[in-house]
C-alpha cells in the first residue's frame, strides 16, 4: 500500500468521523520524534499464514478450536487481544495498538523484545508523548493514518485489527486467518460500531488487493458498502 492509494479512502474516513487531518499529522510528528526506523527483516513472513487476532467476544472460543494452528503460526494481535491470548497461554509476534487501553502490556512486550506497532492519531498524541518514552524503541514500529514520514509508516488500515492485517500483507504473508472478529458485537459503543463498519470495508478492499477470500467476511460481502473503495 502506498499513500497515494490510501489517501482517498483516508479522506473518506476523516469526513465520516469529522477527524482533523492536521491533528493526525501532529501526532505522527510527535511519534517520529520518539522512534527510529524499524528493522522490517524482523517481520518477514513471506510464505507464511499469519493469524490476525481481534479483541471480539469470540476470541477465546476461536482459539480453542484452532489452538494447535495458532501455536504454530505467526500472530499479529490487536490491542487487548494480546492480554487475552497470553491469558490462555498463547504468545504473539506483534501487537498493534494506539496505546489507549493497556499501555502496561505495551511496555512489557517491548521489554521482552516483542515488536509493537504503535499508532499515532489526532486523539492520542498525549498518550504517545507519555507512553512511548517508557518503551524500548528498538522494538517499536511507529504507524500513522496520515502521510508517512521517516520512521513512521502507513500500510493502510484504520482500527487496530485491520491495521494488523494490512501490516501482515505488507510483510509478505501468504495467507491471513482471522480470530476474535465480531463485526456485530452488541456490546460496543455506537462510535466503535462505526469503526467496525470501516474495518469490514477495509478487509474487503484487502481481499481484492490480495486476491484472497477471508472467511471472516463470508456471508457479509453483499451488504458491505464499497462506494468509498477503489474496487470493481
Amino acid at each position: 500500500m502506498n499513500f497515494a492509494e490510501w489517501e482517498p479512502v483516508y479522506e473518506r474516513i476523516l469526513a465520516d468521523f469529522g477527524f482533523d487531518r492536521a491533528a493526525d499529522e501532529r501526532a505522527r510528528d510527535t511519534l517520529a520524534e520518539l522512534t527510529n526506523p524499524f528493522d522490517f527483516d524482523r517481520f518477514d513472513v513471506t510464505g507464511e499464514t499469519v493469524i490476525i487476532a481481534g479483541a471480539g467476544p469470540s476470541l477465546e472460543a476461536d482459539c480453542g478450536r484452532l489452538a494447535e494452528r495458532i501455536s504454530d503460526s505467526t500472530v499479529f494481535a490487536a490491542s487487548t487481544a494480546v492480554d487475552r491470548l497470553r491469558g490462555i497461554g498463547l504468545t504473539v509476534d506483534c501487537m498493534v495498538t494506539d496505546v489507549d487501553k493497556n499501555p502496561a502490556t505495551v511496555q512489557e512486550l517491548t521489554d521482552e523484545g516483542t515488536p509493537v506497532a504503535v499508532h499515532a492519531h489526532g486523539d492520542n498524541e498525549s498518550l504517545v508523548r507519555d507512553v512511548v518514552p517508557t518503551l524500548d524503541v528498538e522494538h517499536v514500529l511507529g504507524t500513522t493514518q496520515a502521510a508517512p514520514v521517516d520512521g513512521v509508516e502507513n500500510f493502510g488500515g484504520f482500527t487496530d485489527g485491520d491495521r494488523a492485517a494490512f501490516l501482515a500483507d505488507h510483510c509478505g504473508a501468504a495467507r491471513l486467518h482471522f480470530v476474535g472478529w465480531d463485526f456485530d458485537d452488541p456490546s460496543v459503543s455506537p462510535v466503535k460500531h462505526r469503526k467496525l463498519v470501516w474495518a469490514e470495508r477495509l478487509l474487503y478492499w484487502l481481499e481484492h488487493r490480495r486476491d484472497e477470500r477471508f472467511s471472516v467476511l463470508d456471508g457479509r460481502r453483499d451488504d458491505i458498502d464499497t462506494t468509498a473503495l477503489p474496487v470493481d
